[in-house]
């Protein structure tokens, strides 16, 4: 008997949540078969079978916590047959069978004991439970009738019937319990149907840090405006040469990760974190890259972005994009950073405040390129590719004068792109 336990998830992670059982129980399964996902903060993990076997027991189910070191399941000896799952179902066949004999229960209680009767895995169980759905409503896809968390999910989501009647017992509940249950109400109703879902623990870390950042930092944006003409004319004239050279595409945000690293060198505060009453200045320049993935929003780090040619830095960008959209970051490609750049451009957003990624005290936004027309002098007046970029900083230890020349500079080498090539 082998035993699947959770392993080291990197520093500082000591608990994850199971995302997904890759394979049922009673499966047979081979060294190195993938058998669950599991969810950390940060990123998911995948864990392998260490030996040829059967998965006999499945401890720990989708939605479960577990801590490294934990044991989530048994590999034994043997091999799998798709009966074994069902077993345990002739005992529960006569239990269906016995509240016949007994005094009538309340609807719910008849409904819990109606559900427990069917075949149904502990993960879908609890699911039912939690959304008031009567098993034997719903339908299942397995050969032999057991009943998954998938089924639950695709059932709770479908209005019938079966579901308001499901519903129904709760509403004595809601009457007695207070205004909180009172508010849950609408839900009931058939023509204003619900989802409720638990947040994953990726979105609620993420949550939780920025709520955090906003009650512990002093947090302040500043605004300037960006003329990109020379820039896509740049890239205009250069792009099917740079493609060529470097196979590679030439975009926009090696632009920026030069001129936010030329503007760092210049202001080293917003280069910086707050540690007590300490101020620690970084003399490097690792610059996280905000990418919004599957499961949320995720800062892949460059690194040592001062040392890199133009190439390096759009290689290193599309890999950890890559990456962040396969799901395939590592602890080692998030951890670190000093600056962050955020790009709502991509989404069309023409201004926001972007919010610190802490412990870091600066983060830069960019936005959508738009043509607008700039008074060019005193007489003439052009349209021109315009963006705005903001900069949210910590004033605790960045002054406000600090972070305007902060922003002006980074304008100013963005303006007159060749300028970034003397900023090494």
């Amino acid at each position: 008997m082998s035993e699947i336990k959770v392993p080291e998830l990197g520093e500082s992670i000591t608990e994850a949540t199971i995302s997904k059982w890759l394979v049922k129980e009673g499966s047979q399964v081979s060294q190195g078969d993938l058998l669950l996902e599991l969810e950390t903060d940060k990123v998911n993990l995948e864990i392998s079978a260490e030996q040829d076997g059967v998965l006999s027991e499945i401890r720990k189910q989708e939605g479960d916590n577990v801590s490294v070191g934990e044991v989530v399941g048994l590999i034994g000896a043997g091999s799998g047959q798709a009966s074994q799952p069902s077993a345990p179902e002739a005992p529960k066949a006569e239990e269906k069978a016995a509240p016949a004999s007994e005094p009538a229960k309340a609807p719910a209680a008849s409904a819990e004991a109606e559900s427990a009767a069917v075949a149904a895995s502990p993960a879908a169980r609890k699911l039912a439970r939690e959304r008031g759905i009567d098993l034997n409503q719903v339908r299942t896809q397995d050969p032999i009738g057991r009943v998954y968390p998938d089924d639950v999910k695709t059932f709770s989501t479908q209005p019938s019937t079966s579901n308001q009647q499901a519903s129904a017992p709760s509403a004595p509940k809601s009457a007695n319990s207070g205004s909180a249950n009172t508010a849950s109400q609408p839900a009931a109703d058939p023509s204003k149907p619900v989802e409720r879902k638990k947040m994953s623990r990726r979105r609620a870390t993420i949550a939780k840090r920025l709520v955090e950042a906003q009650h512990t930092a002093a947090m302040l944006t500043t605004f300037n405006e960006v003329d990109m003409t020379a820039i896509l004319d740049v890239r205009k004239r250069r792009k099917d040469a740079f493609k060529d050279k470097h196979e590679v595409g030439l975009g926009f945000m090696s632009f920026f990760t030069k001129a936010v690293v030329g503007a760092l060198k210049q202001y080293p505060h917003l280069n910086a974190e707050i540690d007590g009453e300490d101020i620690v200045v970084k003399q490097f320049y690792d610059i996280g890259i905000a990418v919004s993935a599957k499961e949320g929003l995720v800062v892949p780090v460059v690194r040592e972005a001062d040392r890199l040619s133009f190439a390096e830095i759009e290689r290193q960008i599309g890999e950890l994009a890559g990456k962040a959209r396969n799901n395939a970051l590592a602890l080692s490609d998030l951890q670190g950073g000093t600056f962050t750049i955020t790009n709502g451009g991509v989404f069309g957003s023409l201004l926001s405040t972007p919010i610190l990624n802490a412990p870091q005290v600066g983060i830069l936004g960019m936005h959508k390129i738009q043509i607008r027309p700039v008074a060019i002098d005193a007489e003439r007046m052009e349209n021109r590719p315009m963006m705005y970029i903001a900069l949210s900083y910590d004033h605790r230890i960045v002054d406000g004068s600090e972070a305007v020349r902060f922003l002006v500079t980074v304008k100013e080498l963005l303006e007159d792109p060749e300028s970034l090539l003397l900023e090494g």
